[in-house]
């Protein structure tokens, strides 16, 4: 049956009321659970406390819950999710500084710092976070920006905190764990190295500059997560004329958090002072000649294999804030490798 041109705003707005609805009861239901689950952690712990051997009691009591619980509740109660439970408690009851509370009917009620936002599953995830500043980015960053389990653990093999950590003083990086990713400035945007494993591309297969752009095009909702908060895609290949020459920028997006335009030019292989030239040509006729009124200055940002800070620091002047230049990984990089960037020369300073 189709629907008359006149009804359709009504279904419309009808659709999106319910859509809505759904959303909510999905949240609800994830937090009731996530909550319970804290609650039932706090009283296996609360409980093992009064045992002489805790370790033996701890055991004998999980195996003893699982078993009842699993016969009235049905699945779920297994002497591994109770544990897990159990862990969930002692890993959040250090972050939440009041405790959830039970009536006398033992009916869970929430105190306002003792809040759960994300689903059980990434909980489960967050918890084996051993470094809690860590865990409390992680954590921030999935409900700020909707973080489905798979983006959060990719954000995490991808060490996003490390990255974003590597050029921020102890201060920052505290903020980091208290806020999430705060964007005030163009350098609070820029990543060192950026991870694009999602490409499929072998660390040392044969690859043009033109296949890259195309690949991160093909992925480009990937490549955006991979940017970060606030990007539009703009457009590829975008031809700036003047004197009759023709020159094309790889990628241009738009920050919608600095009101900004971002370039970004991809280079194979080391960086060369005349890359950083011609990114700052190319800043400038943005700043010039499509930047509005009210808008911020142009960032450009380029992506190479390998570069030479020295080269970066004395071809930029001193107080640049809108050249960038960063490495990318076709494949994530082990743990050792990213131990050896943080102590590298672009770590972060104390």
């Amino acid at each position: 049956m189709t629907v008359d041109l006149t009804n359709k705003h009504l279904v419309q707005n009808i659709s999106a009321l319910l859509e809505n609805a759904r959303n909510k009861v999905v949240v609800a239901v994830n937090q009731t659970i996530v909550l319970t689950y804290y609650e039932i952690g706090r009283m296996i712990v609360e409980d093992e406390q009064k045992g002489e051997n805790r370790a033996e009691y701890g055991k004998a009591v999980l195996k003893d819950l699982s078993f009842h619980l699993s016969e009235r509740f049905g699945k779920g109660f297994s002497v591994e999710n109770l544990d897990r439970m159990r862990f969930f408690y002692k890993t959040y009851s250090k972050q939440i500084s009041s405790t959830l509370l039970t009536d006398s009917q033992n009916q869970i009620s929430q105190t306002p710092s003792a809040e759960f936002n994300l689903s059980w599953s990434h909980y489960l995830k967050l918890m084996r976070i051993k470094d809690s500043n860590e865990r409390k980015f992680y954590e921030i960053e999935s409900y700020k920006n909707n973080w489905s389990l798979r983006e959060l653990q990719r954000q995490y093999d991808s060490a996003l905190y490390a990255r974003l950590s590597l050029s921020k003083n102890k201060e920052e990086i505290l903020q980091l764990a208290e806020k999430g990713q705060i964007i005030e400035k163009p350098k609070d945007l820029i990543k060192d190295p950026y991870v694009l494993e999602f490409l499929g591309l072998s660390e040392k297969s044969t690859y043009s500059e033109g296949d890259l752009e195309s690949q991160l095009i093909d992925k480009l909702e990937h490549f955006l997560l991979e940017l970060g908060n606030g990007f539009t895609f703009v457009g590829r290949q975008q031809r700036i004329t003047f004197e009759e020459k023709h020159f094309y920028i790889d990628l241009v997006f738009y920050n919608r958090i600095l009101k900004c335009f971002v370039l970004i030019d991809l280079k194979i292989g080391e960086l060369k002072h005349q890359d950083i030239g011609q990114m700052q040509m190319y800043v400038n006729y943005f700043d010039r000649e499509k930047r509005l009124e009210g808008e911020n200055k142009t960032i450009g940002i380029i992506l190479c294999q390998d570069k030479s800070e020295a080269l970066v620091q004395y071809t930029l002047p001193e107080d640049n804030e809108q050249i960038f230049a960063s490495k990318y990984f076709t494949v994530l990089p082990s743990k050792q490798d990213f131990i050896n960037i943080l102590n590298s020369d672009n770590g972060k300073t104390s």
